[in-house]
């Protein structure tokens, strides 16, 4: 089987289902970007030492899986799709408080920096933040199931508190923006 189609040379490509749409289309902009976090998501597993966090860490690359298969399937399909459960949310919310009951209150802005794996927290997070704006987008457009929202804005909160658990457990301090 070979890996190109030639399908889309005209700047077309077909959603899951086989509706094809525009490559510029607001739908392909979002999954576009939860398949960006989901390979940075995988750049950052690979750098972080090993940690209570790997089970979660792996979990959201499966749950972004069944994220990217809703935004794919677009609005006409006729098939069923992975659940989309409130237990995804429910563990993030979970982690975040665990992890954030052994942090210092925050006082400042933080700057992604200290080491490898703290900024890789940020470049999920800000990545996290990018995917959710495009969602939010297509929501406007279309319909999405608010569920997906929900979870990419827990979701970032998460790579948030994990970039500063992360500086603990390193001993790194972390780089405080002070005007």
């Amino acid at each position: 089987m070979k890996i190109y189609t030639k399908g889309g040379d005209t700047g077309k490509t077909s959603l899951y289902g086989g509706t094809r749409i525009s490559k510029s289309h607001m739908r392909i902009d979002s999954y576009g970007h939860v398949d960006e976090l989901n390979s940075f998501l995988g750049l950052f597993i690979s750098k972080i030492p090993s940690s209570e966090q790997d089970e979660l860490l792996k979990s959201v690359q499966q749950q972004l899986f069944v994220i990217g298969s809703h935004l794919a399937a677009g609005k006409d399909h006729d098939f069923k799709l992975p659940t989309i459960e409130d237990s995804f949310i429910e563990d993030l919310e979970k982690a975040i408080d665990r992890i954030n009951d052994k942090l210092e209150p925050l006082k400042h802005f933080v700057m992604p920096g200290g080491s490898e794996a703290v900024s890789l927290a940020h470049v999920c997070r800000t990545v996290t933040r990018r995917a959710e704006r495009a969602i939010v987008a297509l929501d406007q457009l279309e319909s999405v199931d608010p569920i997906i929202i929900q979870y990419m804005n827990r979701l970032s909160d998460y790579f948030f508190i994990l970039s500063r658990y992360l500086a603990l457990i390193e001993d790194i301090a972390e780089v405080k923006w002070i005007p």
